[in-house]
């Protein structure tokens, strides 16, 4: 029913968003865990949320079954219901710090665990959207440990990396999988010195991989960069990003759209911590200078970052409030400006170690919360917080409403749509699947009379017929639109 009442508003026009749903902002917290045993988020280089189109996927570890075991959870509808827990690991031993990837229909998930005397890295993944789960994989055999794994998919092409002590001292190793997590190639060094290397974490823009990680060689910790232009056959030299002598910069996360990186991190050079960024327009070939985001006397730490388009939003824990609350900030031009702090949180417990993931115009926040006696899992979502890709490219004045023919159709994998507005309305410009499936929502706001135009990035898509639907006051229109891989 649901599907068909959908089809009819998109052929039709019989389904719209009031202005009202589509302003909504922050909107409640959303309990997903509820059992009296700790459930906890990992760190920021993994993150413990992916999402694609309206479905959305939590991974953390929970102490539920007597020991640390792994847990997943959905929701098929943007975050507003969510499915039952599903216990994605069974062993006697522990299994810690999840990360979580999504290329839709597959769903990966990659954590490590004791279960082999000594932590290795396993992974698990999901054919069919997070329905059914196949078996566990091991992907590191040694005698040593291996630790803290971050993962990015696109397509049939998985990455992972993590920190490993088989050297003698944590260096940081990848591995990737080509045929969507079924097999997987040898394991690569990526870092070869007598300091410790922490805390990788990894971001793909279509064959250009890119690692962040924290790195002792330098006295104190700094933070580093490395990349793949080849889709992690082989790797360019290490680059220190940040220049501090005197401090420690930790935990670093990476995102990229495009040829734009994004990293953020938590840093001790302003005499306690604070959440810094940086980024690259090329890919990582050169950067910009260090810019502090927070500033405030207390402790900010442990950052998430993710980017839409040129819309980037990054997500930390921060002791302004005499506890910890998780806060986000977002950058509506790529990381050339930023806006005001946002607090996520207000309660009398402690909030810890958020992910933050996009899909379409929603912004999707998790975390560890400690105000129900037992540290629960928490969401948050924004629906509107992410309307990117909107650009006003003539203001004279059409005589009539007109939706254009996307160009270049067939696309792969980004595409723009035109339209013209006689006067000011407030516009929805939305994509839906073959089966009239909602996937984003490009515009979503008052627009003032001109030519419009919006970018429409499909990387994460399977290749198909697609519509986008276009409503401004009274008008309606809805064209078709084709994917080609």
């Amino acid at each position: 029913m649901k599907n068909s009442l959908l089809l009819s508003g998109l052929f039709f026009g019989g389904l719209f968003l009031s202005p009202t749903d589509s302003h909504a902002q922050w909107q409640p917290d959303v309990r997903l865990t509820n059992d009296s045993a700790n459930s906890y988020t990992s760190l920021n280089n993994a993150w413990c949320i992916a999402s694609s189109g309206s479905v959305v996927h939590v991974v953390w570890w929970d102490f539920r079954d007597g020991n640390m075991e792994i847990y997943y959870k959905r929701s098929p509808d943007g975050g507003i219901s969510w499915s039952a827990d599903t216990r994605l690991t069974n062993n006697s031993s522990e299994s810690v710090d999840p990360s979580v990837a999504v290329s839709d229909p597959l769903v990966h998930v990659v954590w490590y665990d004791y279960r082999d005397t000594n932590y290795q890295i396993y992974s698990k993944r999901s054919p069919d959207g997070g329905i059914s789960w196949e078996a566990d994989t091991r992907l590191t055999i040694n005698d040593a440990q291996s630790y803290s794994p971050s993962v990015a998919a696109s397509g049939s092409v998985v990455h992972i990396v993590w920190e490993d002590t088989r050297d003698l001292n944590h260096e940081i190793y990848y591995k990737r999988s080509t045929d969507g997590g079924i097999s997987w190639e040898a394991d690569t060094r990526l870092t070869n010195h007598n300091a410790a290397s922490f805390s990788p974490s990894v971001a793909l823009s279509g064959s250009v991989v890119h690692v962040v990680w924290q790195d002792a060689r330098d006295v104190n910790w700094e933070i580093y960069y490395k990349r793949s232009t080849d889709g992690g056959i082989s790797w360019s030299a290490d680059t220190r990003l940040t220049i501090v002598d005197t401090t420690e910069s930790n935990y670093p996360s990476v995102t990229v759209s495009g040829s734009v990186v994004h990293v953020v991190w938590q840093d001790f050079r302003d005499g306690n911590m604070e959440i810094y960024y940086k980024r690259s327009t090329n890919a990582g070939g050169n950067w910009s200078a260090d810019e502090r985001l927070t500033n405030n006397p207390s402790p900010s730490s442990k950052p998430s970052v993710a980017v839409s388009g040129s819309v980037v939003h990054v997500v930390w824990d921060d002791y302004r409030d005499v506890k910890w609350d998780i806060y986000y900030k977002r950058s509506p031009d790529g990381g050339v400006s930023w806006e005001a702090d946002t607090r996520l949180t207000n309660n009398d417990a402690q909030s810890y170690s958020p992910s933050v993931a996009l899909s379409g115009s929603v912004v999707h926040v998790v975390w560890a919360d400690a105000r129900d006696v037992y540290w629960e899992i928490y969401y948050k979502r924004n629906p509107t917080g992410n309307v990117v890709g909107i650009k006003n490219i003539n203001s004279e004045i059409p005589r009539e409403f007109s939706l254009s023919q996307n160009y270049p159709n067939p696309f792969n994998p980004s595409t723009t749509i035109q339209f013209s507005l006689p006067r000011s309305e407030f516009v929805t410009l939305k994509l839906f699947n073959i089966l009239g499936e909602e996937i984003t929502a490009l515009v979503s706001k008052k627009l003032s009379a001109g030519t419009h135009q919006a970018e429409w990035d499909a990387r994460d898509l399977p290749s198909g017929v697609y519509f986008y639907r276009l409503q401004a006051g009274s008008f309606t229109q809805t064209r078709k639109l084709l994917l080609l891989r």
